[in-house]
């Protein structure tokens, strides 16, 4: 299935704004004073698992493993702070359906 230049463009932005997110992310979250910068990048292998227009929907064992290694407070931040964002950058919140 060919996809229209436009299709291409929004989703190589989308793709852009998660890499951005997850950096800005990665960069501030702390558990106990220790970073989870390293637990965090080991979710880059699940990457093509959660990006939009993904073909694969079944994650990997490699992308479960990850996953399973990052310790749950260290995700529980990482997701309050996404949340915190758009506010603190003067953009509207998100509302995911």
């Amino acid at each position: 299935m060919a996809s229209s230049p436009s299709s291409s463009k929004s989703s190589l932005a989308m793709i852009i704004k998660v890499a951005a997110l997850v950096a800005l992310v990665l960069v501030a979250t702390e558990v106990d004073g220790q970073s989870c910068n390293r637990h965090l990048s080991g979710l880059n292998v699940c990457g093509e698992f959660v990006v939009p227009g993904a073909d694969k929907t079944n994650p990997s064992a490699e992308c479960c493993s990850a996953l399973e290694a990052v310790p749950s407070e260290c995700l529980c931040n990482t997701i309050r702070i996404a949340s915190r964002l758009p506010t603190r950058c003067s953009i509207p919140t998100l509302s995911c359906s």
